[in-house]
């Protein structure tokens, strides 16, 4: 997603240019001691490592040459319906994804303004068929739905979890971010698939200001806020079930703590200077554990993972297990980086032997896929799947070196001109240990 100021000037993920039907209270409390562990710091020394190389960058994206699954409206944040497991979903012979959508006389750079979820659906994962909006007007909480993941439970029910953003029947967009979700009964027949007897929409998980930064504790001079991007994951070696989302540290900037492993290891400390202004960067990927069945209700975690003094804004993280190992991915925009490190907008990851702490950046700086550095703002919103294949959207394509705020500031044809607003050629990567690197491009639309 993208960047966005509102009155507080606050900058937020919006865009670049411009189970049963009623749900439980959230719960809070109850967690165990294996579950309390200090988060992992991406730390400045971590970031410093990091080079572009032909085993991180992604090919040059040939906009003309691909095509769109719908004609009428522009998509970017995608995700398949999965199986608790994480593997794609086939339900009746279809696989379903389901992404981020507007028409296609929106804006660019205003779409998450106005975002809603469609649907898509195919027999053969490579052609897709456009299902439209994945609920009816009025029902989904907010005033406009971003990120999240769906699952289909063993009755064959879709669970949907998804960011509720600003509140029903605003009249001023706000920028308050919760996490809701909803189920239905999954409908097929031959050729079609459709969404049946939906439960209440409700919120599940909401920032504690204690773990998770709430809107109130942001003051202006941050540049991001998220609470948003909800992924449900089971753990295989538990059975456990969890959501793992986008937050920030907690705490207003003034009480937020200095801490030397925000940085790196001593010997980097002493020649390193902190620039002005990194305080305000607190970007982290947060845990809730589900407590009942239904996925309904969750107990808030500490942090998996935070970038205090590094990024602020580390969006979609997903989780998946590879042999012994836990490989937490996350994708951030480069001027999303704290001031003094360089960095590329793209997918960047880490590996524990552990869900809860261990982690290391894979690739000594996190660095997994990066868009090339004459195409910079190609794609985004890259997701891993269980099979190494990893998706994303078509973002910016030849801007001929301008930044995505001046990119903001062209007229609206260059906007739609250079914008794509479709699935991008997916990726192959291999993982090996704490090592990543690309294989080949696959393509367009393939999730396997």
């Amino acid at each position: 997603m993208e960047r966005k100021r509102n009155k507080k000037g606050k900058c937020f993920l919006a865009a670049v240019i411009g189970l049963s039907a009623v749900f439980a209270p959230i719960v809070s409390s109850g967690v165990s001691a294996k579950e309390t562990i200090d988060p992992y710091h991406w730390t400045r020394e971590d970031v410093s490592h990091l080079s572009m190389n032909t085993q991180n960058t992604a090919p040059t994206i040939q906009k003309d040459e691909l095509i769109e699954i719908t004609s009428d409206s522009y998509i970017w944040d995608t995700w398949p319906l999965q199986e608790k497991n994480g593997h794609p979903a086939v339900v009746n012979g279809f696989k379903i994804i389901f992404a981020l959508s507007v028409p296609k006389d929106v804006l660019p750079g205003k779409r998450h303004d106005t975002a809603e979820i469609h649907y898509f659906f195919s027999k053969d994962g490579k052609s897709w068929q456009s299902g439209g909006p994945v609920f009816k007007d009025g029902e989904a909480l907010g005033s406009r739905q971003w990120a999240g993941s769906s699952i289909v439970h063993k009755d064959g029910k879709l669970q949907i979890f998804y960011t509720a953003t600003g509140k029903k029947g605003e009249t001023q967009l706000s920028y308050d971010q919760r996490i809701a979700t909803a189920t239905a009964t999954i409908k097929t027949t031959n050729t079609n698939v459709s969404f049946e007897d939906w439960s209440t929409h409700e919120i599940i998980l909401e920032a504690d200001g204690e773990h998770y930064q709430t809107s109130e504790q942001t003051g202006p001079q941050e540049s991001s806020y998220a609470f948003r991007d909800p992924y449900f994951f089971q753990d295989p070696k538990t059975g456990e079930e969890y959501l793992l989302f986008e937050g920030n540290s907690a705490g207003t900037l003034e009480k937020r703590p200095y801490k030397h492993e925000y940085i790196g290891s001593s010997k980097f400390r002493q020649n390193h200077v902190i620039p002005d202004g990194s305080k305000e960067f607190n970007g982290s990927v947060g845990i809730a554990k589900a407590t009942n069945q239904g996925l309904s209700t969750f107990t808030l975690l500490p942090p998996l993972l935070e970038a205090n003094y590094v990024n602020d804004e580390l969006e979609r993280p997903s989780v998946m297990v590879k042999g012994n190992n836990y490989y937490l991915f996350v994708k951030t925009h480069s001027e999303k980086f704290a001031p003094g490190l360089q960095a590329p907008e793209g997918l960047y990851g880490f590996t524990s032997d552990s869900l809860f702490g261990g982690y290391q950046p894979l690739n000594e700086s996190g660095l997994v896929i990066a868009n090339p550095s004459d195409n910079p703002y190609q794609g985004y919103s890259w997701m891993v799947m269980s099979n190494g294949t990893v998706i994303s959207f078509v973002n910016y394509v030849d801007v001929d070196g301008k930044d995505i705020y001046e990119i903001g500031e062209q007229s609206p044809e260059y906007q739609f001109d250079h914008f794509g607003g479709m699935l991008a050629p997916s990726l192959k990567i291999s993982i090996t240990r704490n090592e990543t690197k690309i294989l080949h491009e696959k393509k367009q639309g393939v999730f396997k």
